[in-house]
């Protein structure tokens, strides 16, 4: 065990690591705006709203939630305007949050006990919506199930919740079943410029699991208007019927969306079968390292599978950088590891344990050896494979890159990736939650992405990496946790990182002293921070809605 010591210290020192229970510690919303107070100077053309989502409740009465995505929903508004801010929070009325609160105790069952890991289950996203897990059932009818002799109700995971990005509240709730066959989609949907979206969700039938790409037209008919017009464009069968992969997202370049098919398996019967005898969902997930990870890509113009697969070692992925083409290629950016036991690290208790007692050695390994690390990885995948492609030869044409592809039977081609980062990237423990310039840059050659670097099990520091030289730049202060950071072009931008990125930073050992922090993106130096004088449990994803 001690040489194990000694490979874990490679990726972090965790001497006086912090205790962060703090973080995973419920607090009460805001709905009505507060002051900050702002130090520095937060730039005068920024005007809009930062939008997080993230748990905020981690109890109802006595009761304790098991996992960090159970917290029950919190929405978060910065309101930024001529150098000013003002915040405000509200949970989102769910019909599990209504129905928690009605009875004080847990009475919908979340993530930890009996449904499947989404760490985007409480999401904030483009559509400002809440995605609820796809559940392994084709039966729309809401479910008693009973656990150590309570009822739930287990409630359907094809929801979103349309929110009123002024007031945080609740106006419509929208089931993506009533207009497609699905039965959930991702809270990661990718935009083409003209606002056409595209999503992907699973369907379940009595021939098996199936993968759908969605895509949603740009505009509304009608002012009521939501997910009208919705199409699955492909469907794709799970290779293995009653084992579908389990994924948090997809890429999208120009042409194609790209689905990538990990070996984190979901065993549907296992689940099912689960809830009838109370054991925990999680025991039907398993990561499976004998399988390789697949890459299907699907033409977005005629929605057609292409008849090419391309392989690769197993990996698990929860977050795409970028994807775009050129010469001929494909190329795939990710957050990637090569285990996929990343699922188990979120238990509150782990994170609540944490600081204390570290000397206990069984703890821990329990809280660190899982954490697998996340580093960034470009795939190049060559889009014209045919009879005179040749064999056992690297197709990879990108100069200067480590990747290869190299084509082994007559529609296969294996890949392996070239690192996104230089050795240094290690000692802030991997990168994760990344961004780019999206408006701009997704789907087309860049130069830079934004990231959380995870030296705990939160964010601890803020990188950007050039991918010229991939050389980095880095944002920390001692025992503060900082989340995504979202970059915000400014008005008259002629350089891709002209502009500020945005990130919401935890300092859970001051109490109160939540803040915005603004940085330069350019020189990654810090402009200004807006503190806001309450506590805000740290949160996944955020957005920025521009006021036109």
């Amino acid at each position: 065990s001690i040489s194990s010591m000694k490979n874990i210290n490679h990726f972090t020192d965790v001497h006086g690591l912090p205790c962060i229970e703090k973080i995973v510690s419920s607090v009460e919303d805001t709905p009505e705006p507060i002051c900050t107070n702002i130090t520095g100077k937060i730039p005068e053309w920024i005007n809009g709203s930062f939008l997080r989502n993230g748990p905020g409740k981690f109890e109802i009465g006595n009761q304790k939630f098991n996992h960090w995505f159970d917290g029950m929903a919190l929405l978060h508004q910065f309101k930024i305007s001529n150098g000013q801010v003002t915040y405000k929070s509200r949970f989102l009325s769910s019909d599990s949050y209504q129905a928690n609160k009605e009875h004080n105790r847990i009475a919908v069952s979340e993530f930890g006990t009996i449904t499947m890991p989404d760490p985007c289950k409480n999401f904030f996203q483009r559509f400002l919506s809440r995605f609820e897990l796809p559940k392994p059932t084709d039966n729309a009818n809401v479910s008693f199930v009973t656990y150590k002799g309570d009822y739930y109700v287990s409630t359907e995971t094809n929801v979103m919740h349309k929110v009123d990005p002024e007031t945080l509240e609740t106006t419509k709730k929208v089931d993506w079943s009533k207009f497609i066959a699905v039965n959930g989609a991702t809270a990661h949907p990718h935009t083409d410029p003209d606002g056409t979206t595209y999503n992907m969700g699973n369907s379940y039938t009595a021939k098996g699991a199936s993968y759908n790409i969605i895509r949603v037209p740009p505009t509304k008919e009608t002012p009521e208007d939501t997910l009208e017009g919705a199409t699955v464009l492909c469907s794709i069968p799970s290779v293995d019927k009653t084992k579908p992969s389990y994924y948090h997202s997809f890429a999208m370049s120009e042409n194609y969306v790209v689905f990538i098919e990990q070996p984190i398996k979901m065993d549907l019967l296992k689940i099912v079968t689960g809830k009838l005898t109370g054991k925990s969902i999680s025991n039907g997930i398993h990561w499976d390292p004998k399988l390789n990870t697949i890459f299907h890509l699907i033409h977005k113009q005629t929605g057609q599978l292409s008849s090419t697969k391309y392989f690769a070692k197993p990996l698990s992925t929860f977050h795409q950088i970028n994807a775009y083409e050129e010469d001929g290629s494909l190329i795939i950016d990710m957050c990637a590891s090569d285990d996929g036991q990343a699922i188990t690290n979120y238990n509150v208790q782990n994170l609540r344990k944490s600081g204390e007692a570290l000397d206990e050695v069984t703890r821990f390994f329990e809280v660190y050896n899982t954490l697998c690390r996340v580093f960034p990885r470009r795939f190049i995948l060559p889009l014209n494979v045919d009879d005179g492609t040749p064999y056992g030869q690297n197709l990879n044409n990108q100069p200067n890159s480590e990747a290869t592809s190299i084509r082994i039977a007559k529609n296969k081609v294996f890949c392996t990736h070239e690192d996104l980062h230089g050795e240094d990237l290690h000692q802030y423990g991997g990168l994760e939650f990344p961004q780019i310039n999206y408006n701009k840059y997704n789907t087309h050659t860049y130069r830079y992405f934004y990231g959380c670097g995870f030296r705990h099990l939160v964010g601890d520091t803020l990188i950007k990496m050039d991918l010229h030289g991939k050389h980095m730049k880095v944002w920390e202060q001692p025992g503060l946790y900082p989340s995504e950071p979202i970059f915000v072009p400014s008005p008259n931008a002629t350089e891709e990182d002209d502009g500020v990125i945005l990130s919401v930073v935890i300092t859970p050992n001051e109490d109160k002293s939540t803040f915005l922090l603004v940085l330069d993106a350019k020189t990654f130096e810090e402009l200004g921070r807006a503190e806001v004088p309450v506590n805000i449990p740290y949160g996944f994803h955020g957005t920025f809605n521009a006021t036109a």
